[in-house]
């Protein structure tokens, strides 16, 4: 007896498809809290704070985004809940942006600008895995860059509109935050759809590279080639300064006036975006030797982003950026290639975790030396960069 396919199968989106519509998704979410990031240090600086404690608060942010992910990754392993948790973080992003308008304390601002960043925690395990599966057929390393792409071009609009929200209405940040929730809307109405499309997206990767099994309970199962990987990354991170004290000093120093500051972030993710594209080709081919890159931009950002001339400090900014486009695509597509299907939310969640870590004593060292000497801050990211590389060198023959 024939067996007839079931219906769901003929409607299925192509994995193509697929990705580039979760793309989308990630361009009007991106819209959304890449617009708000874009001015977060000037609107604390607005607010009151000192750049230590945007380096802290932003970096606690970024580490909340990534280390939270070691609670929601098993979950997502556990349960396979992708589409739930999905929506459930980017539903508390879409919330906490717009409430910055009607911040009138830093003290709010910090606890809205953690709670956006929470909402990336919940939502990016199951995202990262469903891509991974829509990737399994067409390599992981073009498939991630194509959705990051789109991603940054939500990144480049709405840093443009909160600019020039900001120029009609003479740095008025209640304006800027509100006007954000119109694209956040738009962002959760094409993800239901999607997922009513695409209920079970692990039917784009019923066959896995990996065949060695891990024991469910246990992330020190993980392969030595994972934790080399996330060692190298670490040392990466720990050097890369947040966007916040960056646009601090743009701001704190008049090396731009504040209306430019967004302007400058859309560049800066524009530059992402193309630099994704051209990674991903190129992990694909070479694969994690690609990465050697990081630590050697990474290093050249301080050397110029500090800088009271606008046009070597945006420069500075620029490669800053360059870094990013290599971290959300390339760095992700590479865990996909290392842990099998069924442990990688959980393999997600530790990565992230280490990566968190590295972000906030990147956010909080680099505040802190700002505050105490621009040559002192260049010097160390300088060696954190250089071990990075040395690393790098030493465990090449295991990452690759």
């Amino acid at each position: 007896m024939i067996k007839r396919m079931p219906e769901t199968n003929s409607k299925l989106l192509s994995a193509w498809r697929f990705i580039v519509w979760f793309g989308m998704v990630s361009l009007f979410a991106d819209f959304v809290y890449e617009g708000a990031r874009a001015v977060t240090g000037p609107f604390m600086a607005h607010l009151g704070a000192s750049a230590v404690l945007v380096g802290v608060i932003t970096g606690l942010g970024e580490a909340l985004a990534l280390a939270g992910r070691l609670v929601t990754g098993p979950l997502v392993d556990k349960t396979r809940a992708y589409w739930p948790l999905a929506i459930l973080g980017y539903l508390l992003t879409i919330l906490s942006v717009p409430l910055l308008g009607i911040a009138a304390s830093v003290l709010v601002a910090s606890i809205l600008v953690i709670g956006e960043r929470a909402g990336k925690a919940i939502r990016s395990p199951g995202k990262d895995v469903m891509l991974s599966h829509a990737t399994a057929g067409m390599g992981r390393g073009k498939g991630f860059a194509v959705h990051e792409a789109l991603d940054q071009v939500g990144a480049v609009v709405g840093p443009l509109t909160v600019a020039l929200i900001l120029a009609l209405t003479h740095n008025d940040y209640h304006w800027a935050f509100s006007v954000l929730a119109f694209p956040g809307i738009i962002a959760l109405v094409i993800l239901i759809k999607l997922r009513a499309q695409v209920p079970d997206p692990s039917v784009y990767d019923r066959k896995t590279s990996k065949t060695f099994t891990l024991d469910a309970g246990s992330i020190w199962s993980f392969p030595k080639e994972f934790w080399t990987y996330l060692g190298f990354t670490f040392l990466a991170t720990a050097g890369y300064a947040t966007f916040g004290v960056l646009s601090y000093h743009l701001v704190k120093q008049h090396v731009v006036a504040t209306p430019i500051v967004p302007i400058i972030y859309a560049a800066t993710m524009g530059a992402a975006a193309v630099m994704s594209l051209l990674s991903g080709w190129l992990y694909d081919r070479v694969g994690r030797r690609s990465l050697a890159l990081v630590p050697v931009l990474t290093a050249l950002v301080p050397l110029l982003a500090f800088k009271l001339s606008p046009w070597l400090a945006v420069a500075g900014i620029l490669i800053w950026g360059l870094v990013m486009g290599i971290q959300e695509s390339t760095m992700r597509a590479a865990v996909a290639d290392i842990i099998p299907a069924q442990r990688r939310g959980t393999a997600y969640g530790v990565f992230a975790l280490g990566f968190g870590i590295a972000s906030l004593i990147g956010g909080a060292t680099i505040g802190y030396l700002y505050d105490r000497s621009i040559h002192e801050l260049i010097s160390v990211v300088l060696v954190i960069e250089a071990a990075a590389f040395v690393f790098y060198l030493a465990t090449q023959f295991t990452t690759t």
